[in-house]
């Protein structure tokens, strides 16, 4: 596709006039592999034939988006992040008693990750025996694709999923129903989904304590980069902690708003 540059901009215009998919804030490398995906998947050699197949078939469209989107997760994915969430993140947030302890997953995909973090609370309230104090934790995952937070609300996932999940985790917080493994209803009920573009540059909510948005910023463009990182500075509380992917890191101006909790982990807290 590399030698139909005029093909492929139509396109990426096109799925921007279509579908809202701001196109032009993802890294053109990115674009151009994923979308090679699809096209190879429907037997169709230039963009424009491409184009045309999204025009008479619109589910090609949800899989287009999704492919774009890059839904890979898992609960507890590389753990030595959570292990550092749970020794400092958690603790930091439970000592602050605040009326309502707000945490954010930004590219939450079908869940995995806000019901990970919901897990770790859970787990240190009952350690504290100060289960009623649940009730003011508030977990709101966000994704752009609809589709993945219904799989998110429904709650329940394959083997595939728990692959990274200790086994004291998955056993107290995983009962199997049907074949698949459901998530405690205590657990399922600290959190809450709704769809939200990121690059739209509206959060949905004020004075988080901490943004979880790990392995998403890497496909956006410098300068998407940046505005998020500004966007997420200002959503965040005082003292709130932001934890980013294992290759994703501040850049720029960002790195003056944030302090390093865990370098290591990409675990920030706003100055």
């Amino acid at each position: 596709m590399h030698g139909d540059d005029a093909g492929f901009q139509a396109l990426i215009e096109k799925i921007t006039r279509d579908r809202g998919f701001r196109c032009s804030s993802y890294k053109d490398k990115c674009l151009r592999r994923r979308i090679g995906v699809r096209m190879r998947a429907k037997h169709t050699v230039t963009a424009g034939e491409y184009s045309a197949t999204l025009d008479t078939d619109p589910k090609e469209y949800d899989r287009l988006i999704r492919s774009l989107t890059v839904n890979v997760t898992k609960f507890f994915r590389n753990w030595d992040t959570y292990s550092v969430i749970e020794s400092t993140v958690v603790p930091a947030l439970w000592e602050r008693r605040e009326p309502e302890t707000r945490i954010w997953s930004a590219g939450c995909s079908s869940g995995e990750e806000p019901y990970s973090v919901g897990i770790l609370m859970h787990k240190h309230a009952a350690e504290r025996r100060e289960s009623a104090r649940l009730d003011t934790i508030r977990i709101i995952g966000t994704d752009i694709d609809r589709d993945c937070l219904g799989e998110a609300e429904r709650a329940f996932y394959a083997d595939t999923a728990l692959g990274d999940t200790p086994p004291a985790l998955r056993e107290r917080y995983f009962p199997r129903i049907a074949g698949l493994h459901g998530m405690l209803p205590e657990v399922r009920r600290l959190a809450s989904f709704e769809c939200n573009d990121l690059l739209a540059h509206k959060p949905p909510m004020e004075d988080i304590h901490l943004i979880l948005c790990r392995n998403v910023i890497i496909y956006f463009e410098r300068e998407a980069q940046d505005a998020l990182f500004f966007d997420f500075h200002r959503a965040l509380a005082p003292g709130g902690f932001l934890v980013l992917g294992k290759v994703e890191t501040l850049l720029g101006e960002a790195r003056s708003l944030f302090s390093p909790v865990n370098a290591r982990e990409r675990i920030f807290r706003k100055i």
